[in-house]
């Protein structure tokens, strides 16, 4: 097998391939994957819409998903070790379902994390604009202008070593657990509710916005399962991925769910549900600005600015390195597959994505889009293409380790009864989504049917893909999910 390391591309019938790498550990990584969830605007901004679907048990939805995601971590883990090639979800779904649908798994990916990242130049211009014009009393500057600085500042961090990237991370994510834990520690002892109570709840199956309520929160944990696309940039991968995504996970739900505690706690169980109804957008700043000032609400303002850069380029890093696995593949152009002999970073692919943001934003901008509407598409449609391919991928470990089961010694609860829970628990948010379209993208019938389609499309477009390359190119169908290479499923 040949193995290309100076950034060239092998010949098309062989099985070489480009290889990334690094030098992350676990905490890099963890904060790696954290920054996608960008803390400060979830605590801020998703965070009063999920305390309007379910009130005081805000915190107990955040336990009951994380409890559930770490089920889904176990399957994913377990498949890690046995996947050695990375590729992530792409690679997983192949293992498990085959070529055509692994590749339609990709394409949804790849789509998925795109149009979550699109969601970055837009809600940080926005944010940026306000912060100029109302607090520094600065010059009306038109919103794209903010935003193509933001996507040339991550593609930049996105074109070098993942280590600069890791590390840009770790210390925007300090700064915003900071100010997330000040705001903890000013709610808990300054609660001005009706009643002054630590008392949360907990949610029923028959609460009217269950179903809602995990949509969204499901959502904020997006990103810690992208550790396994970092195969290849970290230290003892066998032990890193599956610490850091256990990590992740744990880490993620308890801060969100002591965040949203001292919601419940500072404003009152009873009064909680109304003011996140009545006063979304504002909850966060106006809480903080009670609590502590003027000041730290300013400061915290900054910290969003710097934690939406923070989640862009976590997401593309994980966008680049699935366009790097298809072009590895073949499925995508070749030159997405270079590897720069410097940084050892996949530098076009992240170009690519740069280019392909900077492309929608002279777009949208030419048409006029509003891009307060445009950061709620990009961010609902995205979460929704990835939701899937978690579904997917959950599926794929189960069908991987039953088909398998006399080659590994793997116990039935990491590869039957996890993926079994996994797959039920996704498959009924992911319905909730599809029921609740509308509200996710914040849009209306027709953008429903229009992206809906789309996505599915995008899927069954990949299947399509992978039959066609097996009739006409049986040399590139061969490497999809590169798993022919090692050995793990037949042809």
């Amino acid at each position: 097998m040949t193995t290309v390391s100076n950034g060239s591309a092998p010949p098309e019938d062989t099985f070489g391939q480009s290889k990334l790498s690094g030098n992350m550990g676990v905490g890099a990584l963890v904060m790696s994957v954290l920054a996608f969830s960008s803390p400060i605007a979830t605590v801020g901004g998703t965070m009063p819409v999920l305390l309007m679907f379910s009130g005081p048990s805000a915190p107990g939805i955040y336990l009951l998903v994380t409890a559930f995601l770490l089920v889904f971590a176990v399957g994913l883990v377990t498949m890690s070790k046995h996947m050695k090639n990375p590729g992530g979800f792409y690679s997983f779904v192949t293992a498990g379902f085959g070529k055509p649908a692994g590749l339609g798994a990709a394409f949804l990916a790849l789509f998925g994390y795109l149009f979550i990242g699109f969601f970055a130049p837009s809600f940080f211009a926005v944010t940026v604009q306000n912060f100029v014009s109302n607090t520094l009393h600065g010059p009306e500057i038109p919103w794209y202008w903010y935003a193509l600085i933001l996507i040339l500042l991550t593609t930049i961090l996105a074109y070098r070593r993942i280590d600069l990237s890791a590390k840009v991370l770790t210390v925007i994510m300090i700064l915003e657990v900071a100010l997330i834990v000040t705001f903890d520690v000013y709610a808990f002892v300054s609660g001005t509710g009706s009643e002054h109570s630590f008392v949360f709840d907990m949610p029923w199956i028959t609460d009217p916005s269950l179903g809602l309520a995990l949509l969204f929160a499901v959502g904020n944990f997006f990103g810690f399962e992208a550790t396994v696309v970092y195969r290849e940039e970290v230290r003892n991968p066998n032990k890193t991925i599956p610490r850091a995504t256990y990590l992740a996970v744990v880490g993620i739900g308890l801060f969100y769910a002591l965040a949203a505690w001292a919601y419940v706690v500072y404003i009152g169980r009873s009064d909680v549900r109304d003011q996140a109804t009545t006063n979304t957008v504002s909850l966060f700043n106006d809480s903080m600005v009670a609590l502590t000032g003027k000041i730290v609400a300013d400061v915290g303002v900054v910290l969003l600015i710097t934690s939406v850069l923070a989640c862009m380029l976590s997401v593309q890093n994980i966008s680049a390195r699935y366009a790097f696995a298809l072009a590895n593949d073949r499925a995508l152009p070749r030159v997405f597959a270079y590897v720069h002999p410097k940084h050892k970073s996949p530098s076009v692919a992240a170009l690519a994505v740069g280019v392909v943001w900077c492309g929608a934003t002279f777009t949208f901008a030419i048409l006029g889009t509003d891009p307060e509407r445009l950061y709620a598409i990009a961010s609902g449609s995205g979460t929704f293409a990835v939701l899937l391919v978690m579904l997917l991928a959950s599926a794929a470990v189960l069908a991987y380790f039953r088909k398998n089961k006399s080659r590994f010694r793997e116990s039935g609860w990491k590869t039957v009864v996890a993926p079994i829970i996994t797959v039920l628990f996704l498959g009924f948010v992911t319905y909730m989504a599809i029921v609740n379209y509308p509200e996710l993208i914040a849009g209306s019938n027709t953008l429903t049917i229009v992206f809906m389609t789309f996505t599915f499309a995008l899927f069954f477009a990949g299947f399509i893909y992978a039959f066609v390359l097996r009739s006409k190119r049986p040399s590139i169908y061969q490497r999809l999910g590169r798993q022919n290479m090692e050995r793990e499923l037949e042809s």
